[in-house]
């Protein structure tokens, strides 16, 4: 089977292909013949009826320095292609929604992965909440009040945006640290929306895991490792990838949201689980599954492309 494939993802140029899961997708892709089509979340467009992209014809190769080519610049109507793979990072601001709109009107007679209205309507902070017993407390506010409330029950705390990624504005606030309320007006200041409490779980030092789920089953995970000085456990500033066994409670997570995620059309996702916790579930651009090969686990790449082989059949 030979497919039409477009990819909406950030620019190719500036990723790092050793750790980025939408580069071994479209390597996996290009291993089996599939044609694709590159371009950039600003170069979609609705015309009329029509949604059309502006891009290239793209070609990959694992090498760093020299990862990507591109030729035959021109725009292309997307319901002409077998899939899309909406592939950009976060944030998940009113842009990245707006691109689940106008994905929308082309899927699922062109398969768009993941399924752009249940992206939109899964922020990876948000969706969890259906979860809630799964999780460590919780608490979604902007009310000053209620973060020093949850803070005097629960002494150890964490505070990030609800919409943010990476592990980009996340503070750990300690029982005597003096900051609180200078950090909340700070959050008020910075962002719109409301933003998270959850209790600090000391397990984080000893890894958080990203588990990835392919169409609602569980095929790899790793765990990540923050560095001494870092509350965080992100790759990108600083946390180490290790190879982890699964636990009972980590596969009873996975067994409880599967079905979920398979009937929202949410092929690829990631969670991540501190100690028995379940923390997040990463819908719009999952990463993890070169490290997973690298440790010895299965190709992910390749599962994900069986699954959409198979949804492209159907």
């Amino acid at each position: 089977m030979s497919l039409k494939v477009a990819c909406q993802m950030d620019p190719i140029d500036r990723i790092d292909i050793r750790g980025d899961s939408t580069f071994a997708l479209l390597l996996e892709a290009q291993r089996r013949g599939h044609a694709l089509f590159y371009y950039t979340p600003p170069n979609l467009s609705l015309l009329g009826g029509r949604l059309i992209a502006h891009g290239e014809t793209l070609t990959v190769e694992d090498k760093i320095g020299s990862h990507y080519k591109l030729s035959d610049e021109r725009t292309v109507d997307l319901a002409d292609c077998d899939v899309v793979l909406l592939r950009q990072d976060p944030p998940f601001d009113m842009a990245y929604i707006t691109t689940t709109h106008l994905l929308e009107r082309i899927h699922p007679k062109t398969l768009v992965v993941n399924d752009p209205a249940s992206v939109r309507n899964a922020p990876e902070k948000v969706f969890v909440l259906d979860f809630l017993d799964l999780m460590p407390p919780t608490l979604v506010t902007r009310n000053p009040e209620d973060v020093k409330r949850f803070r005097a029950e629960h002494k150890d705390i964490i505070l990030k945006p609800l919409y943010g990624n990476g592990g980009a504005s996340v503070f750990r606030i300690t029982p005597s640290d003096t900051n609180l309320n200078s950090l909340i007006e700070l959050f008020q200041t910075v962002f719109r929306e409301p933003f998270m409490v959850q209790q600090y779980r000391p397990e984080v030092r000893a890894g958080d895991k990203r588990i990835i789920l392919v169409d609602g089953e569980l095929v790899g995970a790793i765990n990540r490792v923050p560095a001494a000085d870092e509350t965080r456990s992100n790759m990108h500033v600083g946390g180490v990838a290790q190879p982890v066994e699964l636990t009972a409670r980590d596969r009873e997570i996975c067994s409880r949201l599967g079905p979920e995620l398979k009937k929202r059309g949410l092929l690829f996702t990631g969670i991540d689980v501190i100690g028995n916790y379940l923390t997040e579930i990463n819908v719009t651009s999952p990463t993890g599954i070169r490290q997973v090969k690298a440790f010895g686990g299965p190709d992910i790449a390749a599962l994900i492309w069986d699954a959409i082989e198979m949804k492209v059949k159907r």
